[in-house]
């Protein structure tokens, strides 16, 4: 029997946990790493449904036990898969940036060259030999990508990014005070792409794959552009939705989250990514999710969604739907 056609196949439903320590918003000078103790739960329910989520991983869970027992434990059983996630101002080689790195948190992009580099081989050696599997899949700490940190990913060895947030602008969220501020990617795909590795925002010929968080703009955003930006309208726009959608749960999104997931599948997308941070299924880990009744309605809203997605796609990792999109340019 021959394969189907990547036309006729379901789309792919990629899950994707930044897994780093606990409540990083509040820019703990110790970081914690509790939160650990909470994922069983969200795994159990991904398996559920049949969904391989993508644990990528930072330099705090790679050194925490309870999350090695955990992430090794997923891949014995093949159920998931351990990528990378690097937040600069603690991963070694630890160098200062700024007069306070765990307050300002910098950007990798911030620093030269070779500590990017040294900072990529130490967290990438340090998974293999936390984990014993092959580490092909990343995502930047607060999003920060550049042409540099993409070279030197596929240099070694890295096939996926995921870094991406379609229409999204994090120069206003400041790293080093005397830096200039975050990635744009207003102008970037929303689709997968073979990243060009001197212009990340435009496709090329490179082994590195970019699969962009699912962000799309809201109906209103599409019918009234200018809406949420003008004096008047503003706060009817905003008290209406937000302009953009994220397949990111709020705690409060679940509608716009079921919208994003109804468009993707009439606009034949090949694939819906879905982000979260392992710290946010933990109650008190992050700013939304304070107690534990906000983890009960994180995960009422979460089975609610995955309830729409099941019956419409087919849950993958991040490696196993690189595999796949390469087979189907074949």
């Amino acid at each position: 029997m021959s394969r189907p056609s990547p036309a006729a196949a379901k789309p792919a439903f990629l899950i994707t946990i930044d897994t780093e320590g606990d409540d990083l918003w509040s820019r703990p000078q110790a970081i914690e790493t509790l939160n650990s103790r909470f994922l069983a739960r969200f795994q159990h329910l991904c398996e559920d449904f049949g969904f391989r989520p993508t644990w990528l991983v930072n330099h705090e869970m790679a050194n925490c036990p309870t999350f090695q027992a955990f992430g090794k434990e997923v891949l014995r059983r093949g159920t998931g898969e351990i990528g990378m996630h690097l937040h600069a101002w603690n991963c070694p080689p630890v160098i200062p940036l700024t007069d306070d790195d765990h307050h300002h948190q910098p950007f990798l992009i911030e620093y030269p060259a070779e500590i990017i580099e040294a900072k990529i081989r130490h967290m990438t050696d340090l998974l293999h030999a936390r984990f014993e599997c092959a580490v092909v899949s990343h995502r930047a700490g607060r999003w920060a990508l550049d042409a540099t940190y993409a070279q030197l990913l596929s240099r070694y060895g890295y096939g996926v990014d995921c870094s991406v947030t379609p229409h999204v602008s994090w120069v206003q969220a400041m790293g080093a005070p005397n830096g200039h501020g975050g990635a744009d990617y207003r102008n970037f795909p929303e689709l997968p792409y073979w990243m060009d590795l001197d212009h990340i925002d435009r496709a090329g010929n490179s082994p590195l794959l970019e699969l962009p968080v699912t962000v799309l703009p809201g109906p209103l955003q599409r019918k009234l552009p200018f809406a949420h930006s003008t004096p008047g309208l503003r706060r009817w726009a905003w008290r209406r939705e937000p302009p953009l959608f994220w397949l990111y749960p709020d705690g409060t999104n679940l509608r716009h989250m079921l919208t994003l997931v109804d468009e993707a599948v009439k606009s034949r997308r090949p694939c819906i990514e879905l982000v979260l941070h392992s710290s946010e299924l933990m109650p008190g880990g992050s700013p939304l999710f304070g107690d534990e009744a906000a983890i009960e309605g994180l995960y009422s809203d979460l089975h609610l969604l995955f309830c729409s997605i099941a019956p419409r796609f087919v849950g993958r990792t991040l490696a196993e739907f690189r595999q796949s999109w390469r087979e189907s340019a074949h």
